[in-house]
C-alpha cells in the first residue's frame, strides 16, 4: 500500500495559529517533509516545532524548492522533489509536508501536488490561516465589509497594474519590487498598511506606504483599502 501525503498549512508565523488537525497529523505520522535543504532551518519547521516539540524526533526530509526564473530548471527541481516524496510514499509511509500559511494560496507545494497526483498518489490539503487574514487581524482591519470585493495580487508580477477596482487590495510577494509597489500605492490614493514577518519575533507593522522600507523582507504583506468618508 502506498502512503498518503498531506499538504499541511502551519499558518503565517504564530505557532498558536496552527490548527488542531495540523498538530494531530504531525503527532500521528513519522515522516515530516518541509521546503528547504535543511529541514530544521525551515520557517515552517520552526513554527511547527514551537507547538509540537516532538517533531524533532520524526524523520525529517528537506525538499529543495528554489526560486528560479528559468522555468525548465525549476520544473526539474520540482520533479526531483516529487521523486523524493514518492520514494517515501512507495514504502508505505504517510508524509506530512509543512508549508507556510495555507497550501491553496500561492504555495510551492502546489507544484509538487500536480506531479504527485498525475503519478497516481493520494494528496490531501489541510488548510492553515492565510497570511493576509493574519496580517489584517494584526492590523485590526476588516478586509471587506458588506459587498466589498477583495483582490489578492502577487505584486511582484503586477507592478504595472493600476489599483483602480473597488474594494480592498492585498499585495503579496512585494518585497523584491517594493519601491515600484510604493509608487503604485501612492498613485492609488488608498489607505495603506503592511505587516512584515507577521506573527514572528521580527514582526514589524507599517501604517502608511511611506513607512514601508524599500528593503522590506520577503514575508511582507500590504493591505490597501479605499478611504472611507
Amino acid at each position: 500500500m502506498k502512503g498518503k501525503i498531506y499538504g499541511v498549512g502551519v499558518g503565517p508565523g504564530d505557532p498558536e495559529l496552527m490548527s488542531l488537525k495540523a498538530v494531530r497529523l504531525i503527532r500521528e505520522n513519522n515522516v515530516i517533509a518541509v521546503p528547504g535543504k535543511e529541514p530544521k532551518e525551515s520557517v515552517a519547521y520552526r513554527i511547527a516545532a514551537a507547538s509540537v516539540p516532538e517533531i524533532a524526533q520524526k524523520e525529517l526530509v528537506g525538499i529543495y524548492m528554489p526560486m528560479l526564473r528559468d522555468r525548465k530548471l525549476i520544473e526539474e527541481e520540482h520533479r526531483k522533489g516529487a521523486a523524493a516524496l514518492e520514494k517515501l510514499l512507495d514504502r508505505g509511509e504517510n508524509v506530512v509536508y509543512l508549508t507556510l500559511g495555507d497550501p491553496t494560496v500561492y504555495c510551492t507545494f502546489s507544484y509538487l501536488q500536480h506531479i504527485l497526483e498525475a503519478d497516481g498518489y493520494n494528496v490531501e490539503l489541510v488548510p492553515g490561516v492565510p497570511s493576509f487574514c493574519a496580517a489584517a487581524a494584526r492590523l485590526n482591519l476588516p478586509l471587506a465589509e458588506w459587498d466589498e470585493p477583495i483582490h489578492i495580487i502577487p505584486a511582484v508580477h503586477r507592478t504595472d497594474s493600476k489599483l483602480d477596482l473597488p474594494g480592498t487590495y492585498v499585495l503579496m510577494k512585494s518585497a523584491s519590487h517594493m519601491a515600484e509597489i510604493k509608487k503604485l500605492l501612492a498613485e492609488s490614493g488608498r489607505d495603506v498598511s503592511a505587516v512584515e514577518n507577521c506573527g514572528m519575533e521580527s514582526e514589524k507593522i507599517y501604517r502608511s506606504a511611506d513607512e514601508i522600507p524599500d528593503d522590506a523582507g520577503y514575508f511582507s504583506l500590504i493591505v490597501a483599502k479605499e478611504p472611507h468618508d
